[in-house]
C-alpha cells in the first residue's frame, strides 16, 4: 500500500504537468478553419493544464465572420494566447492581421509581413459602394479596440485597415505593433519564459514555460478531408470532371465507369460548395455552358453554340466562388485550360460537320451520280438496263451504248439514270 501511495505521489505531478498547445492557421480563414481553431482553443482551456496556446499563422485573410468567431474564442479563454506569424516568408494579411492584434502576445518570424487589412468589395455594386464607408469604419473601430487592449500602436493598426498598409516583422517590432520576433516556436517560447502578460479580462499572468511539453492540436480526420476537397482548384476540378463523366454516361449508356466517377465527383464538389462561398449564378452559367455544348453536338450550330458555351463557361468559372481573396477562387490558368480544351473539341466537331455537309452524298439517288457500272442491255435515248452499285436501273443515253459496255451515271430523273459510255 505504501508503495502504491509513493508511486501516486510521483506519478500525479507528471500527469498534471503543464503543457503548451499549438495550432496552425494555414491558408484562407474560412468556416472550416474557424471550426478547427475555435474547438482547439476550447479544448486547450478545458484541459486545465495549459500554460500557453500558440497560434501559428500563414494566411492571406478570409471571411469576417470566421475571423470574428476565432477572435471571440481567443478573448474568452483564460489561457494566454500567442499569435505567431511563421515560418519565414509567411504572412498574416487581412483577417490574419486582426487575429494577430487580438492575441495576448503578437509575434512574427524574420522575413514575414502583416497588414493589408482593408475590407474588400466582392461585386462592386452600387449598394456595396454606398456601404463601403460604413464597413471600413467598423473595421477601423474593431482593430483600434484590439490594439488598445494590448497597448499596441493604434495608428499603425488603423492604417493597415484604412490604407491597406503592410509591415515587415522588424517594422512591427520597432513601432510597438508586435511583442516579439523569433525564428521558430521553440525560440519564441524561450523568449516568453518569465514574461508577464495581461489577458483580455485584465488578469496578469507570469509565463513559466521552461521545460514544458509542447502539444500540437491537429485537425480531425474529417476536417483534414474537408480541408482537402474545399481547396477551390480541387472543388472546381471535381465539378467539371463530374459533369463530363455524367455527360459521357448519358450519351453512351452502359459505359458505367464514367457515370460512377462523375457522380461521386459531383457529390464531393457539392459537399465542398457547402463550405465555400458559392455564387449560384456562376454555377448556373457553367451548367448552361454544358447545355450549349450538348446542343452544338445535337443540332449542329456551326460552332456558334460552342462559342456561346465557352463564353458562358469562362464567366461562370470566374464567378463561381464569391470571394475577394485569389487563394479562395479557382486559378485562372486552370479555368483557361479547361476552356481551351472544350474549345478545341467543339471547334473540331464543328469543322467535321461543315466538312460532311460539303461532301458529295453517298446514299440515295443523289449519291449514285458519278458512279460507274455496266450496261446489261443496249441503252439508247428511250430505254435500257444498267447495273450500278449492286442494283438494276432503267437508263437512257444520248447515243447508243451496246450491252456489256462500261457506263457512268450523269444524272437521275424519276428513277431513270442518264448514263454515258466510258472506256473502250
Amino acid at each position: 500500500m505504501k508503495k502504491i501511495f509513493a508511486f501516486l505521489l510521483i506519478a500525479i505531478p507528471f500527469w498534471l504537468r503543464a503543457e503548451i498547445y499549438t495550432l496552425r492557421i494555414d491558408g484562407p480563414v474560412d468556416p472550416l478553419l474557424e471550426e478547427y481553431a475555435v474547438k482547439s482553443l476550447q479544448d486547450a482551456r478545458q484541459k486545465g493544464n495549459a500554460r500557453l496556446i500558440v497560434i501559428e499563422m500563414d494566411t492571406p485573410g478570409g471571411f469576417d465572420t470566421s475571423m470574428r468567431a476565432i477572435i471571440k474564442a481567443m478573448l474568452n479563454t483564460s489561457v494566454p494566447v500567442a499569435a505567431y506569424v511563421a515560418p519565414r516568408g509567411a504572412r498574416a494579411a487581412s483577417a490574419g492581421f486582426f487575429i494577430l492584434m487580438a492575441a495576448d502576445i503578437a509575434a512574427m518570424a524574420p522575413g514575414t509581413n502583416t497588414g493589408a487589412a482593408h475590407p474588400v468589395s466582392i461585386t462592386g455594386s452600387d449598394v456595396e459602394k454606398s456601404m463601403r464607408e460604413k464597413i471600413t469604419n467598423d473595421a477601423v473601430s474593431y482593430i483600434k479596440t484590439l490594439a488598445k487592449n494590448h497597448q499596441r500602436n493604434e495608428e499603425m493598426a488603423e492604417k493597415a485597415v484604412s490604407e491597406s498598409k503592410s509591415y515587415t516583422a522588424e517594422e512591427c517590432l520597432k513601432s510597438g505593433l508586435i511583442d516579439q520576433i523569433a525564428a521558430d516556436t521553440q525560440e519564441l517560447i524561450a523568449q516568453l519564459h518569465g514574461k508577464t502578460v495581461t489577458l483580455a479580462g485584465g488578469t496578469q499572468v507570469t509565463l513559466e514555460l521552461k521545460g514544458e511539453k509542447i502539444v500540437p492540436l491537429e485537425m480531425s480526420e474529417r476536417q483534414k478531408f474537408l480541408r482537402t476537397i474545399t481547396n477551390p482548384n480541387l472543388a472546381y476540378f471535381l465539378l467539371i470532371f463530374g459533369l463530363v463523366g455524367l455527360f459521357i454516361e448519358f450519351t453512351h449508356p452502359g459505359v458505367i465507369i464514367p457515370g460512377i466517377l462523375g457522380g461521386i465527383s459531383l457529390l464531393l464538389a457539392f459537399l465542398a460548395f457547402q463550405i465555400l462561398p458559392i455564387n449560384y449564378v456562376g454555377l448556373f452559367l457553367i451548367l448552361l455552358s454544358i447545355g450549349f455544348f450538348i446542343a452544338e453536338i445535337k443540332v449542329q450550330g456551326f460552332g456558334m453554340l460552342g462559342v456561346g458555351g465557352i463564353i458562358s463557361f469562362i464567366l461562370g468559372s470566374i464567378m463561381l466562388i464569391n470571394s475577394p481573396i485569389p487563394e479562395m477562387r479557382p486559378a485562372m490558368p486552370m479555368i483557361f485550360t479547361f476552356a481551351v480544351c472544350f474549345g478545341f473539341i467543339f471547334l473540331f466537331l464543328a469543322y467535321k460537320v461543315v466538312k460532311a455537309m460539303k461532301r458529295r452524298r453517298e446514299t440515295g439517288m443523289e449519291g449514285i451520280v458519278g458512279e460507274s457500272g455496266v450496261a446489261k442491255t443496249d441503252v439508247d435515248n428511250r430505254h435500257g438496263k444498267v447495273f450500278v452499285h449492286g442494283e438494276w436501273w432503267n437508263a437512257v443515253a444520248d447515243g447508243l451504248i451496246p450491252a456489256g459496255s462500261k457506263i457512268q451515271v450523269e444524272a437521275v430523273e424519276n428513277l431513270v439514270l442518264k448514263v454515258k459510255k466510258i472506256g473502250g
